[in-house]
């Protein structure tokens, strides 16, 4: 049987390929920031946490583009363009490590699910773009198996859901994540791709200097456990230099919807990470709920670009 390409789409490009490949590893990155970051989240200030992030990460790629000699002030045109994306990162790092203080894992993982299907509509309302009703489709078959691993196979989980502060802030965080991977391709203005992170990280350092030094400046920082060191370096160096970079990357390729739907695979990977920290292994409803999550992120791998168009008007 031959498959329609009007409804598959052409056949992927190497870029796009590698853009799916580019948001498998962010999801998994971005899965090892919940898990660790739920350790520390009690023993250090979100704005502090995310200050220093931000700061060495921007340092640490500073200095690698200078020995490499990559590093060329001609990328930085028109700065506003990272602060702007900056501060859209500094308000998701912001949310979610406020969040993990008080809200449930199953709370943040529902709210997080809801990235794919914000980013399609800002994709739409911002380049006109429309999704087929099969891409549709991939997303919201990948929501319910996302769904079902969240709340462990239980509608009646699934309806306890209660939005409170901490759900409402991490709500307003994955938005403003969402808001970054459509605005990565009409702020770009070609510049390599670490060209782009090294500004977004330094960028967000900048915003909060200026706007939380107090909190800061009055973090204990000698008193600080190695655990949080050692997070902190996780999450700089792979939470945050590796996820800004692959979503860059892919963002070029792919829709920004296609972009999001990896983060149906997080609550996957928490729940596998959790089983390596010694935390339990992953219960059968897992399995039945990773099910639908490969089926919808195959659709959505096997349909083709040109299914996503500009509107024209």
């Amino acid at each position: 049987m031959k498959l329609s390409s009007k409804r598959f789409g052409s056949v992927l490009s190497v870029n796009e390929r590698y853009g799916h490949l580019a948001m498998m590893t962010f999801s998994l990155l971005v899965a090892g920031s919940f898990s660790f970051g739920k350790l520390i989240a009690p023993k250090i200030d979100p704005v502090s946490l995310t200050a220093a992030r931000f700061f060495f990460g921007a340092l640490l790629l500073f200095l690698a583009l200078l020995a490499t000699k990559r590093f060329h002030f001609s990328h930085y045109q028109k700065p506003w363009r990272f602060f702007v994306l900056g501060a859209i990162f500094v308000i998701y790092f912001i949310t979610m490590f406020e969040a993990l203080k008080t809200v449930s894992a199953i709370s943040t993982s529902a709210i997080f699910t809801l990235m794919p299907f914000l980013a399609g509509a800002m994709d739409f309302v911002v380049s006109r773009r429309r999704m087929s009703g099969f891409i549709w489709t991939g997303l919201s078959i990948g929501a319910v198996g996302a769904l079902w691993v969240i709340f462990k196979g239980s509608f009646a989980a699934f309806w306890a859901l209660n939005l409170g502060l901490g759900e409402f802030l991490f709500f307003i965080g994955v938005s403003a994540h969402a808001a970054y991977a459509v605005l990565v391709p009409k702020l770009r203005r070609k510049e390599p791709i670490y060209a782009t992170t090294l500004g977004v990280t330094f960028s967000g350092a900048v915003i909060l200097v200026i706007l939380f030094w107090p909190r800061i400046a009055t973090t204990a920082w000698s008193e600080l456990s190695m655990n949080v060191w050692v997070t902190l370096a996780y999450l700089t160096i792979f939470a945050s230099l590796g996820t800004f970079t692959l979503v860059s990357f892919a963002a070029e390729y792919l829709p920004s919807a296609k972009v999001m739907a990896y983060t149906y695979m997080t609550p996957f990977w928490v729940v596998l990470l959790e089983g390596l920290l010694g935390h339990g292994w992953p219960e059968p409803y897992v399995l039945i709920g990773g099910f639908p999550i490969l089926v919808g992120l195959s659709l959505l791998f096997f349909t083709g670009s040109p299914a996503d168009q500009p509107i024209e008007n």
